[in-house]
C-alpha cells in the first residue's frame, strides 16, 4: 500500500480529479465539505473550540489541511506513504507530519483531543480494521473524539467513482452500520454518523437541506464519531 501511494505523491490530486470528472464538480468541492463537517463536529461534541489537538490518520500528501487552517491549536498528520508526507509537509509547513509504517500509530496514549481519518478505513484490510479503530481510540484522550469519513457505498455514483480512481482498486467499503458497530466493538461511546455531499451545491440552504436527509444513505460519503 505505501509503494501505491508513494507512486502518486506528485499527482494525488490530479488523480482523484480524474475520478469525480463526470460530477462536473472539482476536488476542492469535497475538500472544502469535509473541513466544513469537522469544524461543526468540534462544536457538536463539546471541544473546546481553539485548543483542540488534532491527528489525521492516513493523511496522504495533506490535501485537505489548507482548508482546516485556524481550526484547531495543532494538527499532525501521518501516513504509510513516506513519500506522500515528504510533499506534505512541503505544502503545510504548519502541520506536524510522522510517517508510520507500523500499525500502531507513532504517538503516546491520549496525546489527541481528536482524531479522524478521511477515506482510509476502505483501504485498510477488513481483517484489520478493528486494530485500525483500537489505535484510534488509544491515541485519543478520555472525552476526546474519534471521526472517520467513508464512502457510501449506496451511492451509485459514488461507487462509480471509486471505480474510475487508480488506487481504489482494491478498496472494501463499509457503510455507516459497519463503522458504527467497529466504534462499538472497540469500546468507544455516544457514536454518531451522518450522510453528507447529497447536492452539488456548498450554498446554506444546500447544506442545511442535506443536515435534513442525513440519517438517510444517500449522499455520496459519511462520518461516523464517537467519544472515548
Amino acid at each position: 500500500m505505501a509503494e501505491l501511494f508513494d507512486s502518486y505523491k506528485s499527482n494525488y490530486g490530479e488523480a482523484v480529479a480524474g475520478s469525480i470528472r463526470f460530477s462536473g464538480l472539482g476536488h476542492d468541492f469535497f475538500l472544502i465539505a469535509k473541513a466544513d463537517l469537522l469544524r461543526r463536529l468540534v462544536v457538536e461534541r463539546g471541544l473546546r473550540q481553539g485548543v483542540v489537538r488534532a491527528l489525521d490518520i492516513g493523511c496522504g500528501v495533506g490535501s485537505l489541511h489548507p482548508y482546516l487552517e485556524g481550526a484547531f491549536e495543532s494538527l499532525d498528520g501521518c501516513d504509510v506513504s513516506e513519500q506522500s508526507i515528504l510533499r506534505a509537509s512541503q505544502d503545510n509547513p504548519r502541520v506536524s507530519y510522522r510517517a508510520c509504517t507500523t500499525p500502531r500509530l507513532p504517538y503516546g496514549d491520549g496525546a489527541f483531543d481528536l482524531a479522524f481519518a478521511s477515506c482510509v478505513v476502505h483501504h485498510v484490510p477488513p481483517a484489520s480494521w478493528l486494530d485500525f479503530f483500537r489505535e484510534m481510540r488509544r491515541v485519543v484522550r478520555a472525552g476526546g473524539v474519534a471521526c472517520i469519513i467513508e464512502h457510501n457505498p449506496y451511492n451509485p455514483l459514488t461507487r462509480l467513482a471509486v471505480f474510475r480512481c487508480p488506487f481504489d482498486q482494491d478498496a472494501v467499503l463499509l457503510n455507516a452500520a459497519k463503522a458504527r458497530l467497529l466504534f462499538q466493538e472497540t469500546g468507544f461511546q455516544d457514536i454518531r454518523s451522518e450522510h453528507f455531499l447529497l447536492l452539488p451545491s456548498a450554498r446554506s440552504f444546500a447544506r442545511r437541506l442535506e443536515r435534513r436527509l442525513a440519517p438517510l444513505p444517500l449522499g455520496a460519503q459519511y462520518a461516523c464519531s464517537a467519544h472515548v
